[in-house]
Protein backbone atom coordinates (compact mmCIF):
# COMPACT_ATOMS: atom_id res chain seq x y z
CA UNK A 1 0.00 0.00 0.00
CA UNK A 2 1.64 3.41 -0.92
CA UNK A 3 1.62 6.54 1.01
CA UNK A 4 -1.49 7.87 -0.54
CA UNK A 5 -3.94 5.43 -0.13
CA UNK A 6 -3.68 5.83 3.83
CA UNK A 7 -6.72 7.73 4.55
CA UNK A 8 -6.10 11.26 6.08
CA UNK A 9 -7.49 10.23 9.29
CA UNK A 10 -5.16 7.52 9.97
CA UNK A 11 -2.37 9.70 8.62
CA UNK A 12 -3.35 12.28 10.94
CA UNK A 13 -2.63 10.39 14.04
CA UNK A 14 0.25 8.94 12.49
CA UNK A 15 1.97 12.08 12.55
CA UNK A 16 0.86 13.78 15.88
CA UNK A 17 2.00 10.96 18.08
CA UNK A 18 -1.17 8.68 18.69
CA UNK A 19 1.08 5.43 18.96
CA UNK A 20 3.55 3.85 16.61
CA UNK A 21 2.63 2.67 13.07
CA UNK A 22 3.53 1.29 10.30
CA UNK A 23 2.40 0.41 7.08
CA UNK A 24 2.52 -2.85 5.81
CA UNK A 25 5.07 -2.52 3.67
CA UNK A 26 7.45 -0.77 5.59
CA UNK A 27 7.12 2.54 4.23
CA UNK A 28 7.11 4.80 7.18
CA UNK A 29 8.00 3.78 10.98
CA UNK A 30 7.52 6.28 13.09
CA UNK A 31 8.50 5.27 16.98
CA UNK A 32 6.76 7.81 19.29
CA UNK A 33 6.59 8.21 23.14
CA UNK A 34 3.46 10.49 23.60
CA UNK A 35 3.22 13.39 21.28
CA UNK A 36 6.91 13.21 20.80
CA UNK A 37 8.54 11.77 17.44
CA UNK A 38 11.91 9.78 18.26
CA UNK A 39 12.38 8.80 15.20
CA UNK A 40 11.11 7.81 11.65
CA UNK A 41 12.49 5.87 8.98
CA UNK A 42 10.99 5.83 5.20
CA UNK A 43 11.84 5.02 1.87
CA UNK A 44 15.57 7.33 1.94
CA UNK A 45 18.45 5.28 4.04
CA UNK A 46 19.12 8.09 7.22
CA UNK A 47 22.97 8.59 8.45
CA UNK A 48 23.35 7.09 12.09
CA UNK A 49 24.89 9.51 14.73
CA UNK A 50 26.18 6.17 16.28
CA UNK A 51 25.41 7.64 19.36
CA UNK A 52 24.03 10.86 22.29
CA UNK A 53 26.95 12.85 21.39
CA UNK A 54 25.66 15.50 23.65
CA UNK A 55 25.10 13.12 26.80
CA UNK A 56 28.96 12.55 26.15
CA UNK A 57 30.26 16.14 25.74
CA UNK A 58 28.23 16.63 29.28
CA UNK A 59 29.41 13.95 30.83
CA UNK A 60 33.13 15.00 29.73
CA UNK A 61 32.29 18.59 30.91
CA UNK A 62 31.51 17.20 34.57
CA UNK A 63 34.47 15.38 34.69
CA UNK A 64 36.76 17.79 33.47
CA UNK A 65 35.83 20.85 35.89
CA UNK A 66 36.12 17.85 38.75
CA UNK A 67 39.28 17.36 38.11
CA UNK A 68 39.87 20.90 38.31
CA UNK A 69 37.59 21.44 41.31
CA UNK A 70 39.38 17.94 42.56
CA UNK A 71 43.18 19.81 42.17
CA UNK A 72 41.69 23.07 43.87
CA UNK A 73 39.94 21.25 47.01
CA UNK A 74 43.39 19.67 47.83
CA UNK A 75 45.92 21.75 46.63
CA UNK A 76 46.60 22.55 50.63
CA UNK A 77 45.98 19.19 51.94
CA UNK A 78 49.95 18.76 52.36
CA UNK A 79 49.43 21.31 55.11
CA UNK A 80 47.19 19.09 57.54
CA UNK A 81 50.29 17.00 58.84
CA UNK A 82 47.85 13.88 58.17
CA UNK A 83 48.94 14.30 54.86
CA UNK A 84 52.13 16.22 55.21
CA UNK A 85 53.82 13.31 53.30
CA UNK A 86 52.03 13.88 49.87
CA UNK A 87 52.93 16.92 47.37
CA UNK A 88 50.11 19.50 46.42
CA UNK A 89 49.51 17.28 43.12
CA UNK A 90 49.26 13.98 45.09
CA UNK A 91 45.54 13.77 44.62
CA UNK A 92 45.22 15.71 41.36
CA UNK A 93 47.32 12.42 39.66
CA UNK A 94 45.86 10.06 41.11
CA UNK A 95 42.35 11.07 39.87
CA UNK A 96 44.09 11.65 36.18
CA UNK A 97 45.18 8.08 36.58
CA UNK A 98 42.05 7.30 37.86
CA UNK A 99 39.97 8.86 34.38
CA UNK A 100 42.15 7.01 31.85
CA UNK A 101 41.57 3.89 33.51
CA UNK A 102 37.86 4.40 33.57
CA UNK A 103 37.62 5.82 30.22
CA UNK A 104 39.35 2.43 29.44
CA UNK A 105 37.00 0.67 30.98
CA UNK A 106 34.08 2.69 29.66
CA UNK A 107 35.50 1.87 25.84
CA UNK A 108 35.53 -1.65 26.60
CA UNK A 109 32.15 -1.70 28.14
CA UNK A 110 30.40 0.11 25.69
CA UNK A 111 31.45 -2.68 23.20
CA UNK A 112 29.91 -5.02 24.91
CA UNK A 113 25.82 -5.57 23.70
CA UNK A 114 22.93 -5.10 25.89
CA UNK A 115 22.21 -9.09 25.16
CA UNK A 116 25.51 -9.77 27.02
CA UNK A 117 25.10 -7.92 29.92
CA UNK A 118 21.56 -9.41 30.02
CA UNK A 119 23.23 -13.33 30.13
CA UNK A 120 25.70 -11.94 32.45
CA UNK A 121 23.62 -9.92 35.03
CA UNK A 122 22.82 -12.75 37.62
CA UNK A 123 26.64 -13.90 37.27
CA UNK A 124 28.26 -10.12 37.75
CA UNK A 125 26.17 -9.98 40.81
CA UNK A 126 27.36 -12.77 42.88
CA UNK A 127 30.66 -11.82 42.16
CA UNK A 128 29.93 -8.50 43.47
CA UNK A 129 28.66 -10.21 46.14
CA UNK A 130 31.91 -11.92 46.99
CA UNK A 131 33.99 -9.26 46.70
CA UNK A 132 31.32 -7.65 49.62
CA UNK A 133 32.13 -10.07 51.91
CA UNK A 134 35.99 -10.44 51.00
CA UNK A 135 36.08 -6.72 52.33
CA UNK A 136 35.06 -7.71 55.81
CA UNK A 137 38.44 -10.29 55.84
CA UNK A 138 40.50 -8.89 57.88
CA UNK A 139 43.85 -8.56 56.47
CA UNK A 140 41.67 -7.93 52.74
CA UNK A 141 40.08 -5.54 53.32
CA UNK A 142 41.19 -2.10 54.28
CA UNK A 143 40.39 -0.24 57.04
CA UNK A 144 39.69 3.59 56.79
CA UNK A 145 38.54 5.67 59.49
CA UNK A 146 36.52 2.90 61.36
CA UNK A 147 34.93 1.68 58.33
CA UNK A 148 36.21 -1.37 55.85
CA UNK A 149 35.46 -0.72 52.46
CA UNK A 150 38.26 -0.59 50.54
CA UNK A 151 40.11 -3.90 48.71
CA UNK A 152 44.30 -2.78 48.08
CA UNK A 153 45.29 -3.51 44.54
CA UNK A 154 49.04 -2.19 44.89
CA UNK A 155 49.00 1.36 44.93
CA UNK A 156 45.34 2.03 44.25
CA UNK A 157 42.19 0.66 45.93
CA UNK A 158 39.03 -0.93 45.20
CA UNK A 159 35.47 0.03 46.40
CA UNK A 160 33.45 -2.98 45.78
CA UNK A 161 30.50 -1.29 47.17
CA UNK A 162 30.24 1.42 44.06
CA UNK A 163 30.34 -2.24 41.71
CA UNK A 164 27.75 -3.45 43.77
CA UNK A 165 25.71 -0.08 42.67
CA UNK A 166 25.88 -1.18 38.93
CA UNK A 167 25.43 -5.10 39.31
CA UNK A 168 22.15 -4.41 41.28
CA UNK A 169 21.09 -2.42 38.66
CA UNK A 170 21.54 -4.84 35.67
CA UNK A 171 20.45 -7.70 38.04
CA UNK A 172 17.16 -6.18 39.01
CA UNK A 173 16.42 -4.74 35.20
CA UNK A 174 17.29 -8.79 34.55
CA UNK A 175 15.00 -9.80 37.29
CA UNK A 176 12.14 -7.76 36.01
CA UNK A 177 12.61 -8.82 32.43
CA UNK A 178 12.28 -12.81 33.81
CA UNK A 179 9.46 -12.08 36.25
CA UNK A 180 7.42 -9.95 33.75
CA UNK A 181 4.52 -12.38 33.88
CA UNK A 182 3.66 -12.46 37.41
CA UNK A 183 4.78 -8.81 38.73
CA UNK A 184 1.35 -8.43 40.10
CA UNK A 185 2.24 -11.02 42.56
CA UNK A 186 4.14 -10.36 45.69
CA UNK A 187 6.11 -13.44 46.49
CA UNK A 188 6.66 -14.47 43.10
CA UNK A 189 7.62 -10.85 41.69
CA UNK A 190 8.75 -8.86 44.38
CA UNK A 191 9.87 -11.06 47.56
CA UNK A 192 12.77 -13.17 45.97
CA UNK A 193 14.43 -9.38 44.92
CA UNK A 194 13.56 -7.85 48.17
CA UNK A 195 16.18 -10.73 50.01
CA UNK A 196 18.86 -10.13 47.10
CA UNK A 197 18.96 -6.53 48.59
CA UNK A 198 18.10 -7.19 52.39
CA UNK A 199 21.85 -9.57 51.68
CA UNK A 200 23.60 -6.72 50.11
CA UNK A 201 21.89 -4.02 53.18
CA UNK A 202 23.46 -7.10 55.70
CA UNK A 203 26.89 -7.00 54.53
CA UNK A 204 26.83 -3.26 53.46
CA UNK A 205 26.03 -2.07 57.55
CA UNK A 206 28.84 -5.06 58.30
CA UNK A 207 31.52 -2.52 56.85
CA UNK A 208 29.65 0.08 57.69
CA UNK A 209 28.36 1.46 54.43
CA UNK A 210 24.67 3.34 55.33
CA UNK A 211 24.93 5.28 52.27
CA UNK A 212 25.54 2.89 49.86
CA UNK A 213 23.03 0.78 50.95
CA UNK A 214 20.41 3.52 50.53
CA UNK A 215 21.72 4.25 47.02
CA UNK A 216 21.22 0.68 46.42
CA UNK A 217 17.86 0.38 47.65
CA UNK A 218 16.10 2.76 45.79
CA UNK A 219 18.05 1.84 42.71
CA UNK A 220 16.53 -1.56 43.49
CA UNK A 221 13.15 -0.06 44.07
CA UNK A 222 13.28 2.59 41.35
CA UNK A 223 13.04 -0.35 38.52
CA UNK A 224 10.71 -2.39 40.25
CA UNK A 225 8.33 0.98 39.86
CA UNK A 226 9.70 1.58 36.32
CA UNK A 227 9.14 -2.44 35.51
CA UNK A 228 5.36 -2.25 36.29
CA UNK A 229 5.00 -3.55 39.87
CA UNK A 230 1.72 -3.21 41.53
CA UNK A 231 1.46 0.47 43.09
CA UNK A 232 0.52 -1.33 46.31
CA UNK A 233 3.44 -3.58 46.85
CA UNK A 234 5.71 -0.25 45.76
CA UNK A 235 4.41 1.28 48.69
CA UNK A 236 4.63 -1.36 50.98
CA UNK A 237 8.53 -2.38 49.99
CA UNK A 238 8.94 1.73 50.82
CA UNK A 239 7.15 1.39 53.88
CA UNK A 240 9.30 -1.64 54.69
CA UNK A 241 12.68 0.19 54.03
CA UNK A 242 11.53 3.46 56.09
CA UNK A 243 11.06 1.62 58.95
CA UNK A 244 14.47 -0.73 58.36
CA UNK A 245 16.64 2.96 58.06
CA UNK A 246 14.25 4.36 60.56
CA UNK A 247 15.51 1.26 63.19
CA UNK A 248 18.84 1.70 61.97
CA UNK A 249 19.10 5.06 63.07
CA UNK A 250 17.43 5.00 66.34
CA UNK A 251 19.08 1.36 67.52
CA UNK A 252 23.12 3.53 66.16
CA UNK A 253 24.17 6.42 68.33
CA UNK A 254 26.51 7.73 66.41
CA UNK A 255 23.43 7.70 64.05
CA UNK A 256 21.07 9.69 65.91
CA UNK A 257 24.19 12.50 66.95
CA UNK A 258 24.68 12.66 63.28
CA UNK A 259 20.85 13.42 62.75
CA UNK A 260 20.79 15.75 65.86
CA UNK A 261 23.47 17.87 64.52
CA UNK A 262 21.93 18.24 61.55
CA UNK A 263 18.60 19.46 63.56
CA UNK A 264 20.69 21.99 65.09
CA UNK A 265 24.42 22.32 63.83
CA UNK A 266 24.85 25.74 65.16
CA UNK A 267 24.89 24.60 68.57
CA UNK A 268 27.82 24.82 71.24
CA UNK A 269 27.54 20.88 71.50
CA UNK A 270 27.51 20.13 67.71
CA UNK A 271 29.53 23.14 66.00
CA UNK A 272 32.77 21.62 66.68
CA UNK A 273 31.46 17.86 67.25
CA UNK A 274 28.93 16.40 64.64
CA UNK A 275 28.00 19.67 63.02
CA UNK A 276 31.64 20.79 62.17
CA UNK A 277 30.98 20.01 58.71
CA UNK A 278 27.93 20.93 57.36
CA UNK A 279 28.78 24.51 59.53
CA UNK A 280 32.05 24.67 57.35
CA UNK A 281 30.02 23.53 53.94
CA UNK A 282 27.71 26.05 54.67
CA UNK A 283 29.91 29.07 55.35
CA UNK A 284 31.33 27.95 52.10
CA UNK A 285 28.57 28.21 49.85
CA UNK A 286 27.18 31.51 51.90
CA UNK A 287 30.74 32.46 50.83
CA UNK A 288 30.13 32.45 47.30
CA UNK A 289 26.77 34.25 47.34
CA UNK A 290 26.34 34.83 43.44
CA UNK A 291 29.51 34.67 41.30
CA UNK A 292 31.70 33.33 44.07
CA UNK A 293 35.00 33.98 45.09
CA UNK A 294 37.20 33.30 41.90
CA UNK A 295 39.03 29.53 41.27
CA UNK A 296 41.16 29.10 43.89
CA UNK A 297 39.85 31.15 46.07
CA UNK A 298 38.14 29.30 48.64
CA UNK A 299 39.49 29.36 52.36
CA UNK A 300 37.19 26.99 53.62
CA UNK A 301 39.52 24.07 51.86
CA UNK A 302 42.49 25.33 53.21
CA UNK A 303 42.16 22.28 56.07
CA UNK A 304 38.79 23.88 57.46
CA UNK A 305 36.16 22.14 55.46
CA UNK A 306 37.00 18.50 56.24
CA UNK A 307 36.53 15.82 53.23
CA UNK A 308 36.42 19.04 50.66
CA UNK A 309 37.88 16.99 47.60
CA UNK A 310 35.39 13.97 48.05
CA UNK A 311 31.79 14.55 49.91
CA UNK A 312 31.98 18.29 50.19
CA UNK A 313 33.54 18.99 46.65
CA UNK A 314 29.74 20.68 45.98
CA UNK A 315 30.52 23.45 49.06
CA UNK A 316 34.09 24.15 47.46
CA UNK A 317 32.12 24.77 43.94
CA UNK A 318 29.84 26.96 45.60
CA UNK A 319 32.34 29.12 47.21
CA UNK A 320 34.76 29.42 44.39
CA UNK A 321 31.61 29.63 41.67
CA UNK A 322 29.29 31.08 43.67
CA UNK A 323 25.12 30.41 43.03
CA UNK A 324 25.98 30.33 39.22
CA UNK A 325 28.21 27.37 39.62
CA UNK A 326 25.39 25.45 41.61
CA UNK A 327 22.79 26.34 39.18
CA UNK A 328 25.14 25.16 36.88
CA UNK A 329 26.02 21.97 37.90
CA UNK A 330 22.39 21.34 39.23
CA UNK A 331 21.29 22.02 35.50
CA UNK A 332 23.75 19.61 34.03
CA UNK A 333 22.81 16.86 36.37
CA UNK A 334 19.26 17.53 35.67
CA UNK A 335 19.59 17.48 31.55
CA UNK A 336 21.92 14.14 32.04
CA UNK A 337 19.13 12.33 33.56
CA UNK A 338 16.15 13.40 31.49
CA UNK A 339 18.31 12.79 28.52
CA UNK A 340 18.91 9.08 29.89
CA UNK A 341 15.24 8.41 30.80
CA UNK A 342 14.61 9.77 27.23
CA UNK A 343 16.94 6.80 26.15
CA UNK A 344 15.56 4.22 28.23
CA UNK A 345 11.58 4.94 27.10
CA UNK A 346 12.92 4.96 23.28
CA UNK A 347 14.27 1.34 24.29
CA UNK A 348 11.24 -0.01 25.56
CA UNK A 349 9.17 1.87 23.06
CA UNK A 350 10.79 -0.52 21.00
CA UNK A 351 10.17 -3.66 22.76
CA UNK A 352 13.94 -3.58 24.52
CA UNK A 353 12.91 -3.67 28.22
CA UNK A 354 15.81 -4.81 29.95
CA UNK A 355 18.30 -2.32 28.01
CA UNK A 356 15.25 0.60 28.69
CA UNK A 357 15.44 -0.47 32.56
CA UNK A 358 19.39 -0.50 32.66
CA UNK A 359 19.10 3.10 31.36
CA UNK A 360 16.33 4.57 33.66
CA UNK A 361 18.20 2.60 36.25
CA UNK A 362 21.69 4.78 35.73
CA UNK A 363 19.33 7.54 35.49
CA UNK A 364 17.94 7.21 38.82
CA UNK A 365 21.36 6.03 40.46
CA UNK A 366 23.18 9.62 39.04
CA UNK A 367 19.88 11.49 40.18
CA UNK A 368 19.49 10.61 43.44
CA UNK A 369 23.04 10.05 44.67
CA UNK A 370 23.65 13.55 42.74
CA UNK A 371 20.65 14.69 44.72
CA UNK A 372 21.54 13.27 48.61
CA UNK A 373 25.20 14.80 47.92
CA UNK A 374 24.23 18.33 46.85
CA UNK A 375 21.26 18.07 49.45
CA UNK A 376 24.45 17.41 52.06
CA UNK A 377 26.76 20.24 51.17
CA UNK A 378 23.37 23.03 51.24
CA UNK A 379 22.19 21.10 54.82
CA UNK A 380 19.03 20.13 53.47
CA UNK A 381 20.04 16.41 54.26
CA UNK A 382 21.53 14.82 57.22
CA UNK A 383 25.43 14.00 56.62
CA UNK A 384 25.94 11.19 55.29
CA UNK A 385 29.22 9.68 52.87
CA UNK A 386 28.30 10.11 49.59
CA UNK A 387 30.28 11.84 46.50
CA UNK A 388 28.74 13.66 44.00
CA UNK A 389 29.23 11.52 40.90
CA UNK A 390 31.46 11.90 37.97
CA UNK A 391 33.46 15.09 40.38
CA UNK A 392 34.22 14.12 43.68
CA UNK A 393 37.60 12.24 44.43
CA UNK A 394 37.35 8.95 44.25
CA UNK A 395 38.53 6.26 41.68
CA UNK A 396 36.08 3.04 42.31
CA UNK A 397 33.11 5.91 41.70
CA UNK A 398 34.53 7.30 38.69
CA UNK A 399 35.24 4.13 36.96
CA UNK A 400 32.02 2.80 37.55
CA UNK A 401 30.12 5.64 36.74
CA UNK A 402 31.60 5.76 33.41
CA UNK A 403 31.04 2.43 32.65
CA UNK A 404 27.00 2.73 33.69
CA UNK A 405 27.38 6.07 31.10
CA UNK A 406 29.12 3.89 28.39
CA UNK A 407 26.59 0.96 28.67
CA UNK A 408 23.55 3.95 28.21
CA UNK A 409 25.27 5.31 25.25
CA UNK A 410 25.14 1.61 23.87
CA UNK A 411 21.66 1.18 24.52
CA UNK A 412 21.07 4.79 22.48
CA UNK A 413 23.24 3.28 19.65
CA UNK A 414 21.19 0.30 19.33
CA UNK A 415 18.04 1.97 19.45
CA UNK A 416 19.43 4.30 16.57
CA UNK A 417 20.43 0.94 14.56
CA UNK A 418 16.87 -0.65 15.44
CA UNK A 419 15.33 2.60 13.85
CA UNK A 420 17.12 2.51 11.09
CA UNK A 421 15.90 -1.79 10.22
CA UNK A 422 19.36 -2.44 11.23
CA UNK A 423 20.61 -5.29 13.82
CA UNK A 424 21.78 -5.02 16.92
Amino acid sequence: MSSARIPFGQRLRQWTGAGAFATPDGDVLPVRLGATRLASTGTAPMRAQGFDQPLLWVTVALLLWGLVMVYSASIALPENPRFAQYTPTYFLLRHSLWLMIAFTGALLAFQIPLATWEKLAPWLFVASLVLLALVLVPGVGKKVYGARRWISLGPLSFQPSELVKFTVLLYAANYMVRKMDVKERFLRAVLPMSLAVAVVGVLLLAEPDMGAFLVIAVIAMGILFLGGVNARMFFLIVAVLLVAFGTMIATSEFRRERIFAYLDPWSAENALAKGYQLTHSLIAIGRGEIFGVGLGGSVEKLNWLPEAHTDFLFAVIGEEFGLVGVVLVIGLFLWMVRRMMYIGRQAIALDRVFAGLVAQGVAVWMGFQAFINMGVNLGALPTKGLTLPLMSYGGSAILINLIAIAVVLKVDQENRTLMQAGRV
